[in-house]
């Protein structure tokens, strides 16, 4: 039984219980032709038309479907809203910016997108990444331009530290560098010690031996830092014996990336980050030549920018940040990272003991209050 009300012209009487002047219900049923008895003042009963009754059940079944359609679509909105974050533990995603001077590396081998991915979906935290070479990403940090930094410089980490731009210095994880070339090893430097390779590399360089060059980073990057080092290593000082020293040696000023393309282009030497070298090889046609030898270890270091030299800077997160990359979930990604593309992994996480001893020196456990 459908109830519904027909409005008469005529003033109402009150004083009719269920009589004349009132609403009175009205029942019909589905026949060819629907009867309607209903009460009405100063009138008697009137006949309504199957036409008029369906225009009637037709405008209340429209706006039933637009009410419910509205209330579907609201709470398809209210859905979205909540359902596209991940909570973080405690159900609660603490948002914010966190802004982070990174070397090129990290973002070459894509390990830096995997960290993102995870940790904004657990915290809600926009990772913001400025990646450039590890000596441009402590400038920038001095400056103050950025929360923390993550290099991979020893040397001048702790510069960085004892200059007091920095705090809470952690290393994270390791891989080693590597000297690579054209398979066809011009300069014949292959299982040489590094600084050996290196001074074979100058020598013939300088001699003008065909097909034999170096491809710098030029940048002032961890890399190029260690470059330096092998060449003094050599027996060379680096300004004055190799920079502008002839064709053979080009300084590439760009990340590790776009050198290892400069170096292949060129069928060049090169020192890379074994990461990033895996994970451009079947781009490029260059080879491993040297990589034994404990001065190419590659240690990567997270650091907060002290905020007693800057004090507008978010040191509360860059120190939760910090404690989840030495935390167990983190040192698990990083373990991780490279395994199914590459069929290995880039970088090995660092844990304690190992980390407090030579040729590591840092601490890479202690967890920072926050």
């Amino acid at each position: 039984m459908i109830e519904f009300r027909q409005e008469i012209a005529s003033a109402p009487d009150p004083a009719i219980p269920g009589g004349k002047g009132q609403w009175n219900q009205v029942n019909f049923a589905w026949n060819d032709r629907i009867d309607i008895n209903a009460s009405v003042c100063m009138s008697g009963a009137i006949r309504m038309t199957r036409s008029l009754l369906y225009l009637k059940l037709g405008t209340v079944a429209i706006c039933i479907f637009i009410l419910a359609c509205a209330g579907c679509m609201e709470t398809g909105q209210e859905g979205n809203q909540t359902g596209n974050q991940t909570p973080a533990a405690g159900g609660v995603l603490r948002g914010g910016v966190l802004r982070i001077a990174t070397t090129t590396s990290l973002e070459n081998t894509g390990l830096l997108a995997e960290i993102e991915s995870i940790y904004e979906a657990e915290t809600g935290v926009d990772l913001q990444f400025i990646a450039q070479g590890t000596g441009q990403s402590i400038d920038t940090a001095r400056r103050g331009d950025v929360d923390l930094v993550l290099v991979h410089a020893p040397s001048l980490e702790e510069e960085f530290m004892d200059d007091g731009f920095g705090i809470n210095h952690r290393c994270i994880a390791y891989n080693y560098f590597i000297i690579v070339g054209p398979e066809a090893d011009p300069a014949g430097i292959a299982g040489m010690p590094p600084a050996d390779a290196m001074r074979e590399i100058y020598e013939l360089g300088m001699n003008g031996t065909e097909d034999v060059q170096f491809v710098s980073r030029g940048d002032e990057s961890g890399t190029h830092t260690l470059e330096k080092t092998l060449w003094e290593a050599a027996g060379y000082d680096y300004e004055q014996d190799i920079q502008d020293s002839g064709g053979w040696y080009v300084e590439a000023g760009k990340g590790m990336g776009d050198t290892l393309i400069l170096a292949n282009e060129r069928g060049g030497y090169t020192l890379s980050d074994e990461g990033t070298y895996l994970s451009l090889r079947d781009r490029l046609d260059l080879v491993v030549i040297v990589d034994q030898g404990e001065e190419l270890l590659n240690r990567y270091s997270a650091i907060a920018v002290n905020p007693e030299a800057h004090p507008d800077v978010n040191i509360d997160e860059a120190n939760r940040f910090i404690n989840w990359l030495i935390s167990d979930e983190g040192k698990q990604t990083i373990a991780d990272f490279g395994r199914e593309e590459f069929g290995q992994p880039l970088f090995t996480p660092l844990y304690a003991p190992e980390c407090n001893e030579p040729p590591f020196n840092c601490t890479c456990t202690e967890e920072i209050a926050v």
